[in-house]
Parts: structure tokens; sequence; C-alpha cells
């Protein structure tokens, strides 16, 4: 039988504050098989991680959130960051982590982990479930890699993230602390696991064609237009106030989304800067996206208030449950970093939301700059402005 156990601390001490949260977290179990590790940019890691092995034995996998986690107590943030673990426990379950840092050919780089993750493990199969950690960047293609070695294995998980969109973030994966690459935990077990993977935006009738893309992730034009101009016609925006980082901020709520082939899921994509790419023509003005797009698909503007941001981690977490057949034991609970800002100081209607789905299973909620994971019988699928919501039964 799964057990689960989360523990935190804000102590200003990153050691002391690593070897809090460490002994609290594995009080019940020491022999716990894997920790899912959060904390913040503003902490010293390399002290957090010698506090937690000073304690512990028990691998960890996880990355720096955006602003803050939440934990049944509520939201946890402080000026001097934040510790928190969630752990599992189960006699009968076998973890494999690997990790990488970036390089030339992260396709490649996704094999290699994949191999690695499975040798980790002590097994030649591929496992039942996998949890994955990038960078935000080249997401799609580490996941083509791992996907390469063991098939398409249900991912869930999301990219680490910092407060400002800096690129401070960091990945951590056992001893091991970096900028810019991925790390995975492989899952064999018997035990269910599930994921929600939503948006749960509203699809307004302002559809367009992709026409032209850049390098994956610049959308250039739509229906043979610039981008940027036609979003602004479609969410009736000052055109000029969409330049730089200021789409990043209105496109929380009208963001854009592409379909996924069987019509099951809208995966979105968040219009994160507006830049001109200095040709002077009358597609110049261009949309710096957070996923990949791809010529002649569709794109859909979306459509959210704040209402119904903070609604649906509730919905979300509601839909997981009732989808289980065994009760849970834990939720690892990963929500957009963006959201996160856009919810602003109303964050602990989150909370409440959560704790009153949850019906007293333990959680970790963390809040990161992509979100990866599926839906019903959709490909596992990056995106971004999401929720990827995973239970782990009992049994």
């Amino acid at each position: 039988m799964l057990k689960s156990q989360v523990a935190y601390s804000t102590d200003s001490d990153n050691l002391k504050a690593g070897i809090k949260t460490a002994k609290d977290s594995i009080k019940n179990f020491p022999n716990a098989k894997l920790g899912f590790l959060f904390t913040s940019v503003k902490n010293d890691i390399k002290d957090v991680v010698k506090g937690i092995k000073s304690v512990t034995d028990v691998p960890f996998i996880g990355c720096t959130s955006s602003n803050g986690i939440i934990v049944p107590d509520g939201y946890i943030n402080s000026e001097n960051g934040y510790v928190g673990m969630l752990t599992l426990a189960d006699s009968n379950m076998t973890i494999g982590l690997a990790c990488h840092e970036a390089g030339k050919d992260a396709r490649n780089i996704g094999r290699k982990v994949a191999i690695a993750a499975v040798e980790d493990a002590k097994t030649t199969r591929a496992p039942a479930y996998f949890y994955m950690i990038c960078s935000p960047k080249e997401e799609e293609e580490y996941l083509m890699g791992i996907q390469d070695v063991i098939g398409r294995v249900p991912v869930f998980g999301g990219s680490a993230a910092d407060d400002d969109v800096s690129g401070k973030w960091q990945i951590i994966c056992k001893d091991k602390i970096f900028n810019d690459g991925v790390a995975v935990a492989f899952f064999y077990t018997d035990n269910e696991i599930n994921t929600a993977f939503a948006g749960c935006y509203r699809e307004t009738n302002n559809i367009g064609l992709i026409t032209e893309v850049r390098n994956n992730r610049t959308l250039v034009e739509i229906d043979g237009v610039s981008a940027l101009k036609k979003y602004a016609h479609w969410t009736d925006t000052e055109f000029s106030s969409l330049k730089g980082k200021n789409l990043l901020n209105t496109s929380i709520t009208k963001p854009l989304g592409i379909k996924d082939p069987l019509g099951n899921l809208t995966i979105v994509r968040h219009p994160m800067f507006g830049e001109d790419n200095g040709t002077k023509t009358k597609n110049d003005d261009e949309i710096e996206l957070g996923n990949k797009i791809v010529e002649k698909t569709a794109i859909i503007q979306l459509d959210a208030t704040i209402d119904e941001l903070i609604d649906a981690t509730g919905e979300t977490l509601k839909k997981l449950r009732r989808n289980m057949y065994r009760d849970s034991a834990a939720y690892i609970l990963i929500h957009c970093g963006g959201r996160r800002l856009a919810i602003k100081d109303r964050i602990n209607e989150v909370h409440k939301q959560l704790l009153k789905e949850a019906k007293g299973t333990p959680f970790i909620m963390a809040f990161t700059f992509g979100e990866y994971g599926y839906s019903e019988h959709s490909a596992n699928i990056c995106g971004g402005l999401m929720l990827s919501f995973t239970s782990f039964g009992k049994d």
C-alpha cells in the first residue's frame, strides 16, 4: 500500500530548512522511495540538498517553483524562500531517476536520460508512468527522445520556474543541481496513477490558420497577416500595448490554443513576447510562444476570467479524484506560474479549493513555466498556462 507525507520549511538557514523538511517528510516511513522537492530561487539549493542528504538517503527530484508552493497547511512563501517535499512510500514500487544537462541534441539527450532511468531502476522494461522536469526550452524534443526509448508511456510534470522569468530556475535530481536540461522519474508499479491535464479556458470564435512559424515557437503569421496584429484584433486590445513583455501578462486570461487531433484536448499556447523582427513589412510583428506550433494548423483565441482560473483548480482536482478507481494516497499538482501571476493575492482561494477536494489526502502544488500531460486518448503533450494534476492510488 502506498503512503505519502508532505513537509516544508521557511527557515532562513538553508541547511536547517533542508534538514527539517526531510525529517518531517519521512518521520512515519524512513524507507520512503521518492521525494518530490520544490524550492525557491531565493534559497541556497546546495545547502538545502546538503541538509536533506544529512538526514536521509531517500532519492528526490524537483525544481524551483515560481512565487511559492501550496500544501495542506496553506500557501507557502517568504522572503527567505521555502522548501517543500512530498514523499512516497510503497514496498512494491520501484523508481528510476536520471537527468542530463542541456546540449546540442535535445532529442538524443532524452534518449540517454530514458536509458539511464531504466538502468537506475535495475530493469529492462518501460515504466508504467513517468514524471518529467525540463528547463522552459526544448521540452518537446526531450519528450520525443524519451518516448523513442520507452514508447507512449503516460507523462506528468512541468518545467522549472523562477519568480520573474529571468532564467534563474534550477532542476534538482538526487545531488545534481543545474539550470538547463531534463530530469525524469520512472515509476514501476501496479498501483493506479492518473493525470488530469487541462487548461479550462473557454474557446472563442476567433480562429485562424497558422501560415508562418519560425524556430518552432515564433508565430509569425495567422491567415497571412502579422500574428501580433491579428491577436490585437481578436482581443480588442491596443496594438502598441502588446509589445515586449507586456504581452505575457495580457495574454494570461486571453491565450491561444491548438486542438489535439482527436478533439479531446485544447492545448494552451502562452503568448510570451510581442516582437518586431525588423523586416519592416506588414508581417514583422510576431508572437513568441511558450511551446511549439506547426504551420497549416488552426489556432484559437481562448478566454477566462480570474474567477474561472481559480475555480479550475478545484474542478480539475475533483475530476481527477472521481476518475480514480481506487482511493488516492497522494496528489502532485503542477500549476502554471503564469496563472499564479494573474491570480495574485487571491491565491489563498486556490488553497481552499484544493483542501476541499483533496479530502485529507496529502498534496503539494508547484508553479511552473510549462506543463506536461495527456487527456483521455491524446498523446503526451507539452503546454503552457495549464494544470497537470496527478494522483497516486493507495493500491
